[in-house]
């Protein structure tokens, strides 16, 4: 997987393609990831990439010519199979969506910043609006980081244990079950004999029996989507 992401402050991803599993997809050759300065696609002295917004309000706005030329540049490069815009107005982010994400080759991830992008950017150029939570961030560059980290943790190869990502939360619409590791007693807390067990099947039944408890006590939308789900797949 190749991802380019546009940024007016490409500082701020410095750090999280540097270290940990991000660092180790990159050195095997699965995943790369380039940051790209919007202000080297700017023209004029002041390399100006953004202007206040038309019918007046606080705020600027990222301007259209700067960041068609960056997005125009990198398509003489490759051909990109999304184009995804980080926006709080966007699709929320969800695992499904990761997974069929995962499954791209060439993504480019647009951050906007300030009062977002020119209107006309998202029309014509992105495919996909994306947005991490109901909430507002100073620019897209940490959710975009948070994008790509989820993507690429999903490629073969990427991981150490391969199952490790299927067993995630959210993969079967439950929350993940609680684990735990040595000692088996700790501060006076055993561990839950099922586990020290080693029947296979017991420890199955006993971890899919607590992400459902956990689900229903912490995130109530989630098991009322898992048990709509579970309800449609019996009928």
């Amino acid at each position: 997987m190749h991802i380019d992401i546009i940024s007016v402050v490409p500082g701020l991803l410095e750090g999280p393609f540097s270290h940990s599993i991000l660092k180790r997809a990159e050195e095997k050759g699965i995943a790369t990831v380039r940051v790209h300065n919007l202000r080297d696609y700017a023209t004029g002295k002041q390399k100006q990439v953004d202007d206040y917004a038309f019918g007046g309000g606080a705020g600027m706005v990222l301007m259209a010519a700067p960041i068609a030329a960056c997005i125009e540049a990198l398509k003489q490069e490759r051909d990109y199979d999304e184009i995804l815009y980080m926006t709080p107005d966007g699709a929320p982010f969800s695992q499904p969506m990761a997974n069929a994400l995962s499954l791209k080759k060439n993504i480019m991830i647009l951050c906007g910043h300030y009062k977002g992008v020119d209107e006309r950017i998202r029309t014509q150029y992105i495919t996909r609006e994306i947005s991490i939570g109901d909430y507002v961030l100073s620019g897209g560059e940490l959710a975009a980081a948070v994008v790509a980290d989820a993507l690429i943790r999903l490629l073969p190869g990427v991981l150490n244990d391969e199952t490790s990502a299927l067993t995630d939360s959210f993969q079967d619409g439950l929350l993940a079950p609680p684990v735990y590791t040595r000692p088996a007693v700790w501060n006076g807390e055993a561990v839950p004999e099922v586990l020290l067990s080693g029947h296979t099947e017991h420890i199955a039944n006993w971890r899919f029996e607590a992400s459902v408890r956990r689900t229903q006590e912490r995130r109530p939308d989630l098991y009322r989507k898992f048990e709509e789900g579970d309800e449609n797949s019996t009928r």
